[in-house]
């Protein structure tokens, strides 16, 4: 359970300070306790949204607003325009209307104000940015960097494979547990976004490697107190999430990969080489456990920058043609002037 104690940043503590709103400290922590609870949010996401209330509250304290219930639409568009003079990036003022909406949600559903204008409010559109992704050779690259005649360099092999193999998030791969992986079948049933479970595919490579560590590596691992996890670290715990993403980075820096490669890259890079083969993005869709095709379309811009960028790179006239009319032009013109 959320504790008061966990929440709020100097940031925050200093707006609530500043505030002259009746019992905002505590509406903030009972919000805190509601989504906590409700959402069933872990610790460290509860903080962020209390968190990106802190210029909400430092507005409110500005404006000297001492009901809630006064904040209207004409206030809202006020402290939109504040967060953007005040320097916040697109996706950072995003999270914070994001927060203001929960926020102003749970206030109405606790009868704290009877009307919620933040429901007609639109954050600025975010620049769409097209996901890191590898191409199949920095992937064979990276797979082969784990050294594995070590007991470590297996298991991190066997992680790799299947996290590319089946395109999976790395919280997907955390919780799996042994009884979740079919080697016969090459299946696995992970828990995905919204607690919705799917059963997600992986090849032969990565059947044979998870096969490998269940066999030579996990029973060295497991201790009295292990679980059923499927990875574990030495001690015979399960492997965190941020282990896993320090094992990804570890090895996407040794193969000389982009230092912005992390876990989620496996995943999009999984689903690019998936509709490069040809595979339907629908079926892509399922493997990913997408409840909308529309989240699964950025695969098909990734695709289609990668072709061009192929093009422009192989094809000899795709560039030189215009250099090489130029060069013509100017050797014409040198033969014919005169001498």
């Amino acid at each position: 359970m959320t504790t008061a104690k966990q929440l709020p940043s100097p940031a925050m503590e200093q707006a609530l300070r500043q505030s002259d709103l009746p019992d905002i400290s505590n509406l903030v922590r009972n919000y805190a306790e509601y989504i906590s609870t409700t959402r069933q949010l872990t610790v460290h996401t509860v903080r962020n949204y209390v968190n990106d209330l802190a210029p909400l509250v430092q507005f409110l304290a500005e404006k000297e607003v001492e009901k809630l219930s006064a904040v209207d639409r004409l206030f809202l568009r006020s402290y939109l325009a504040w967060l953007i003079s005040s320097g916040f990036s697109r996706s950072s003022i995003s999270r914070k209307l994001s927060a203001l909406k929960s926020f102003f949600q749970f206030l109405r559903y606790s009868g704290v104000i009877e009307l919620d204008h933040t429901e007609l409010m639109t954050a600025p559109k975010k620049k769409k940015k097209l996901p890191a992704i590898a191409s199949s050779y920095e992937i064979d690259r990276l797979l082969e960097e784990p050294d594995t005649n070590s007991d470590l360099g297996i298991r991190d092999r066997a992680i790799l494979e299947l996290l590319y193999g089946a395109g999976l998030r790395v919280s997907e791969a955390y919780a799996i547990d042994i009884a979740d992986t079919d080697l016969t079948t090459r299946e696995v049933r992970v828990i995905g976004k919204g607690s919705k479970p799917r059963i997600a595919l992986f090849g032969e490579s990565a059947s044979k490697w998870i096969d490998n560590y269940l066999k030579n590596v996990r029973p060295k691992f497991a201790s009295r107190q292990s679980d059923a996890a499927l990875w574990m670290n030495r001690s015979g715990g399960r492997l965190t999430t941020r282990s896993i993403q320090r094992i990804v980075k570890k090895y996407a820096l040794a193969a000389g990969l982009d230092h912005n490669f992390h876990t989620h890259s496996l995943r999009h890079s999984f689903a690019t080489h998936l509709l490069d083969g040809g595979a339907d993005l629908r079926v892509v869709q399922d493997l990913l456990g997408h409840s909308s095709p529309a989240t699964t379309q950025i695969y098909t811009h990734v695709s289609a920058e990668q072709s061009r960028s192929v093009y422009l790179g192989a094809h000899p006239r795709a560039n030189k043609s215009t250099s090489s009319v130029k060069s013509a032009k100017q050797n014409s013109q040198k033969s014919n002037a005169p001498s």
